[in-house]
């Protein structure tokens, strides 16, 4: 597997930059995990929009998901002009809420809404996806993902408090991408849904992780200070994420 970050800042993107969105390839599919602030510009860096077969949400928030709609838009010129078949719409897997939030998921012949709940099982080619709802706060489902193909595991932490079981569903990953949105100077004295750079390197410790990629951070962090903080994981190699950042599994 082949994991390509084309975005990872939040709340917002900085200059240039791109709120989450990461390319998993493997060799029978390209899935977009997520689909933030910037990250279609930047998926065209590595494909052509109308060459993806899966996209997975975590979550519904803004970072998260701001350029589904411009991705839709996209598909559709692509089916117009005969590059994507009109009979192939993209699936969209994404948590199951009220219709409201999850109606416009599905637009024209372009894409087709597929509600996960944390008991769901995927298969999409040749990679198995399977969900756990972590401590994101709001009430509204935040899910991590576990993608394992060709005998390889990637688990997307997407966005998680400290209360977040990871037992049996993070341990031994290949990569474990998780959050880190604060550093030690700015975390809050009250969990509010965010894992530390230092929390997650903690985890990825604990849970016999072989790589870390710390993601969500801010625009304005140093990567050094990123990597600093992520010292407890000491059993493989930390990833402070970074636009075009490719990770070979």
């Amino acid at each position: 597997m082949r994991v390509t970050v084309l975005g990872y800042q939040s709340p917002y993107p900085g200059p240039g930059g791109a709120t989450p969105g990461y390319l998993i390839e493997t060799n029978e599919v390209k899935l977009l995990v997520d689909c933030g602030s910037g990250v279609l510009s930047q998926l065209g860096v590595y494909l052509p929009i109308y060459e993806l077969d899966a996209l997975l949400l975590s979550h519904y928030h803004h970072d998260h998901v701001a350029d589904v709609g411009v991705l839709q838009y996209g598909l559709m010129v692509h089916q117009l002009f005969g590059q994507r078949p009109a009979d192939q719409p993209l699936p969209i897997y994404a948590p199951a809420l009220q219709k409201q939030q999850t109606k416009t998921l599905t637009y024209r012949n372009a894409t087709r809404f597929f509600p996960v709940e944390e008991q769901s099982q995927l298969a999409i080619g040749d990679v198995h996806v399977s969900f756990l709802r972590t401590d994101h706060g709001d009430g509204d489902p935040c899910y991590a993902m576990r993608l394992v193909a060709n005998g390889k595991t990637i688990v997307y932490g997407a966005d998680s408090g400290p209360g977040t079981n990871w037992r049996g569903f993070a341990d031994r990953a290949d990569l474990f991408i998780c959050e880190g949105t604060y550093l030690d100077h700015n975390r809050p004295a009250k969990p509010n849904g965010h894992l530390s750079v230092r929390q997650a390197a903690e985890l990825a410790q604990a849970h016999d992780c072989r790589s870390l990629l710390v993601t969500h951070l801010f625009h304005g962090y140093e990567e050094s200070e990123v990597l600093g903080q992520a010292e407890a994981f000491v059993a493989g190699p930390v990833y402070a994420a970074r636009i075009g950042l490719q990770i070979e599994l």
